[in-house]
């Protein structure tokens, strides 16, 4: 029987030091420089020549204002902020690399169907098939006041208008226009065929789109839907519709709980569990020795910001930790904010939090998984984590940007490759083949893109 095989995401954000708060401080780092285009193709190039499946883009709209009721910690530690815009660096990367796909997060709440549709389509087109696309629905109040609402909506309303979101852009991409609709005849004077393109005319409540597409298909038509479902009603969008999910979790048993929830609600939803690939965070530290791979953890905490990583939990979790003592434990509660971010904290059976250890463990990686040794121990926690935990790859953050990936990229994944976990050549030409296997271009035939009674059912 072959092997289970690894994939991996680069995690990323346009932003100084978006998932290590304070780490901008670091010799290593050069996350200043992510306004610049040298900084992003760099990136690109390392994480092909690591065979990576993409570069998964996070974003937020707005500040991490809930701590203190200020954006003032936010903006002196850079937490997230400057926050530039995910999408036009696609292009520069996707003109010097031929394999890897990106996947940018752009909200269902704040975007509207009809253009979106055509914006990724046409990043379809210009990578030739490697886009990908992270659907959130947005958790920051700050986000919600600027773009022009009172206050952030309800988590119900925002997957319920998530839900309609995706059915519209699935019948622009999937619907509007049937293959074979450009022709390109000079004869005719035909460019597409008339009779081939048609309009959608949904009506929903939230959205009334008469189309059609103004966009002709592209290699996947539809991009490779990624998802981070943590709630129950997260969880339940992310097994209808995402291809991938991405997930936190710090131990294995976590991951398999999580990775087994998910594949039963997707069958629920007239899904296979292959149809769902978990793909958890993973900071990985690599030394020469064990014991100079913890030095080199304990040195990357001593650059940590306390302020800037509490005001990082505080937006993540919608709770102001600055009216909390540091020495008392966090609660177990529901939050309208990103609920996965505090279920780490208050849902661990191996470990009571305080907010000191929470704080302090959310700055180095937004608190995910860290994998910390030897190439080879890394290694190994990757095999464990994807045979007994089920996860189908990994994103993998840094706390040093770009050093992260290039020690990685460097020695783990040599090492995996030796082990013949990891691809040695891309699979295909586009950002679904690689995930998925060679002529899994276009999504699957039960997904609801396609599946009409699929599309149809509840969340």
């Amino acid at each position: 029987m072959p092997k289970k095989q690894i994939h991996f995401n680069g995690f990323v954000q346009n932003s100084p030091s978006p998932h290590s708060s304070g780490l901008w401080k670091h010799d290593k780092d050069q996350g200043a420089h992510h306004n610049q285009l040298d900084y992003w193709i760099n990136i690109a190039q390392t994480l092909e020549k690591g065979k990576f499946d993409s570069i998964f883009i996070a974003d937020v709209l707005g500040t991490y204002s809930v701590y203190n009721q200020s954006s003032d910690a936010a903006i002196k530690h850079a937490v997230q902020l400057p926050a530039h815009d995910p999408i036009p660096i696609i292009s520069a990367m996707a003109a010097v690399t031929k394999h890897i796909g990106f996947a940018p997060t752009i909200s269902t709440t704040y975007a509207q169907p009809y253009s979106l549709a055509r914006q990724l389509s046409t990043l379809d087109h210009l990578t030739n098939g490697r886009l990908g696309w992270n659907v959130v629905t947005s958790y920051l109040e700050s986000e919600a006041i600027n773009l022009g609402l009172k206050e952030r909506l309800p988590k119900d309303l925002r997957y319920n208008r998530a839900d309609e979101f995706l059915q519209v852009v699935y019948k622009l991409w999937e619907d509007s226009w049937e293959d074979g609709s450009v022709v390109n005849d000079k004869d005719t004077d035909t460019y597409a065929d008339p009779d081939k393109v048609h309009e959608i005319n949904h009506e929903g409540e939230f959205f009334s789109v008469p189309g059609p597409h103004i966009v002709e298909p592209s290699p996947q038509r539809t991009p490779v839907l990624f998802q981070a479902g943590a709630s129950e009603k997260g969880k339940t969008f992310a097994a209808k519709h995402a291809e991938a999910v991405f997930t936190k979790h710090t131990s294995v048993e976590s991951l398999k709980r999580y990775v087994d929830d998910i594949h039963t609600r997707a069958e629920q939803h007239g899904r296979s569990k292959e149809d769902i690939l978990v793909f958890p965070m993973v900071l990985p530290i690599i030394g020469e020795t064990e014991e100079e791979a913890y030095q080199k953890y304990e040195a990357l905490t001593e650059h940590i910001s306390y302020e800037g990583s509490a005001s990082l939990l505080s937006g993540h979790t919608g709770i102001d930790f600055s009216e909390y003592d540091p020495d008392q434990y966090i609660e177990d509660i529901e939050t309208e904010a990103m609920q996965g971010n505090l279920n780490m904290y208050t849902k661990d059976p191996h470990h009571k939090w305080t907010l000191r250890e929470a704080v302090k463990n959310h700055g180095l990686g937004n608190g995910t998984a860290k994998f910390i040794g030897t190439k080879e121990q890394v290694a190994d926690k990757f095999e464990a984590w994807a045979v007994e935990g089920g996860a189908a790859g990994f994103n993998i953050a840094q706390s040093y940007s770009p050093g992260t990936f290039e020690e990685f990229v460097d020695y783990v994944i040599p090492e995996l490759q030796k082990r013949g976990l990891y691809r040695t050549e891309y699979e295909g030409t586009t950002l679904r083949e690689n995930m998925f296997g060679k002529d899994q271009k276009t999504i699957k035939e039960n997904h609801p893109a396609k599946n009409k009674s699929a599309a149809n059912t509840l969340i």
